[in-house]
């Protein structure tokens, strides 16, 4: 490609990225978004339940606060919180007004309403297609603005650093199959998530923690890696793909039951279905343990069928190439992992620990969603911290440092090969979801880590491809959540310890994983301080 240089580089197009990058360009930056595959795919895209925010007359931004605290169990950043909630209506309104179309009763909003929740605050697009609404209307923004540059297929591979700060990215540019070095004095990381750790996942293919690692290798801190959300309902069908069905069926109604047709939640919490999605899975898990069934099964067969494929139509779609009618039928669930409270350690800025290297999304942490993120929070946070790090980058004016890159750098970059990327990485997900998963202990744990640790040790050194750079990057994402689960000896949130049943005592304490020096070669994490 002839252009290489740029005011600024976003890397990924999901709500976050898509939010700074247009920020940014409003303010007079000249900007390049890089995405692995085409522009919507991404976790935002395929987000169904919705975006809350506070745009009622019976609802208050306090309530909402106060419900994100409960949730995050003792662990949430206070002044993340108050920013999420008190910036996001208006961000809300501003997407109605670039087209997105949200769906509405009559003349007014309609307002969905999920676990954790303590008012109907959610709102939805097409009944269950949230987040393609939003990422339709923020992609067509983007084409509209002046100053970005859309690059699909293009594969980040790491950070280029000069004078101690981000200078660049070296990719591999898949159009052609070349490798490129992009420079830039600010670089935004909105990668997404690490889902396809496990064996089971939400989260499309392209969530492998690219970003994550990358600034982890070049140094950046890391946070509360250990706290992984896993969706309490997802479609449990053998040789099907787990298939998310909206927290917003159990919103709206839907009961969980188990094999003997009993609802099992309401002996769970008193909050039953409506419970936080911890309490939930747990839940879900305990029952199949006790039953020996593999699924336990979600009914929304008491409300009228009519409004339930109405309001849920992409999965009354789906389910229904699988023989199964949602308004009719007990649909069979089980937790599935689903989204990741820890990453990059940012400021309310989006700023990590590398000068002119920000953050934003599921890629960062901010400490906005604590131990455990309350429903449809993540695509409110993406636009909120998303068009903050836009704000910072154009405030802070980083300057541009030459670096000693060239493209051919890429050339020194060694990976797996891609006949055994596949294997590696399938055994990496058989034993991240055994040994890490809903229910830990310490036992399974140092398993994972040192399986891991095998795995790592027998890769051979290949030229850089896209498939063994992710399966490098999934390894690494692995060994940082396994570790960092080790090390806390309690359960909070998401992060159960069988053998720590009970939380410490106080507000919980951040995990954070600050490496010594930049670390190409992936060394050993320690997670060696709290918070």
């Amino acid at each position: 490609m002839s252009d290489t240089r740029f005011d600024a580089i976003v890397i990924g197009s999901g709500i976050a990225g898509l939010r700074a990058s247009i920020e940014m360009a409003r303010g007079g930056a000249r900007l390049a978004i890089l995405t692995k595959d085409g522009p919507t795919d991404s976790s935002s895209d395929k987000a169904q339940g919705g975006l809350a925010a506070v745009l009622s007359d019976d609802d208050e931004v306090s309530l909402h606060y106060e419900d994100t605290l409960r949730a995050g169990d003792g662990l949430c950043h206070e002044a993340a919180v108050r920013v999420l909630v008190e910036e996001g209506p208006a961000l809300a309104l501003e997407l109605i007004e670039w087209g997105a179309r949200f769906d509405h009763e009559g003349a007014r909003l309609a307002l969905g309403r999920e676990g954790a929740h303590s008012k109907r605050r959610i709102l939805h697009a097409h009944g269950d297609s949230t987040g393609r609404e939003i990422v339709r209307a923020l992609v067509e923004k983007v084409r509209q603005t002046p100053g970005i540059v859309l690059l699909p297929r293009m594969f980040s591979i790491d950070l280029i650093l000069a004078g101690g700060r981000c200078a660049g990215l070296l990719a591999l540019d898949e159009r052609t199959d070349t490798p490129v070095a992009l420079s830039a004095p600010a670089l935004v990381l909105a990668t997404g998530g690490v889902g396809q750790v496990y064996a089971e996942t939400t989260n499309p293919p392209q969530a492998t923690g690219d970003g994550m690692v990358m600034a982890y290798r070049a140094g950046a801190e890391m946070m509360d890696m250990e706290f992984v959300q896993f969706h309490p309902t997802a479609l449990c069908l053998p040789g099907v793909p787990r298939f998310l069905l909206s927290e917003a069926m159990r919103g709206e109604g839907g009961r969980l039951l188990n094999a003997s047709g009993e609802r099992f939640m309401v002996r769970v919490d008193e909050r039953a279905e409506l419970a936080p999605r911890d309490v939930v899975a747990r839940g879900i898990v305990a029952e199949m343990r006790r039953s020996g069934h593999a699924c336990v099964y979600l009914d929304m067969t008491a409300r009228d069928a009519a409004f339930v494929r109405e309001r849920f139509p992409n999965i009354a779609a789906t389910c229904a190439r699988y023989g199964l009618d949602i308004a009719r039928d007990r649909v069979p669930v089980a937790p599935c992992a689903h989204y990741i409270m820890g990453g990059v350690k940012t400021d309310l800025w989006g700023r990590t620990s590398i000068p002119g290297l920000y953050a934003a999304g599921e890629a960062a942490c901010t400490g906005v969603h604590g131990a455990n993120r309350l429903a449809s929070n993540s695509l409110l946070e993406g636009l909120v911290f998303g068009a903050r790090a836009g704000r910072a980058v154009l405030g802070d004016r980083p300057v541009a440092i030459a670096a000693d890159v060239a493209a051919g750098g890429a050339e020194s970059v060694r990976s797996i090969d891609r006949a055994s990327s596949a294997a590696v990485v399938a055994g990496l997900r058989r034993l991240m979801s055994a040994e890490a998963g809903i229910l830990r202990n310490a036992a399974g744990l140092a398993r994972a880590v040192r399986g891991i640790l095998d795995l790592e040790g027998g890769l051979g050194e290949r030229p850089v491809s896209r498939e063994g750079v992710e399966a490098r990057n999934l390894l690494f994402a692995g060994r940082l959540i396994a570790e960092s689960a080790l090390r806390r000896e309690e359960s909070r949130g998401s992060h159960y310890r069988e053998d720590f049943p009970g939380p410490e005592p106080g507000r919980g304490r951040h995990s954070i994983i600050a490496p010594g020096a930049p670390a190409p070669d992936l060394p050993r994490v320690e997670v060696h301080d709290f918070i």
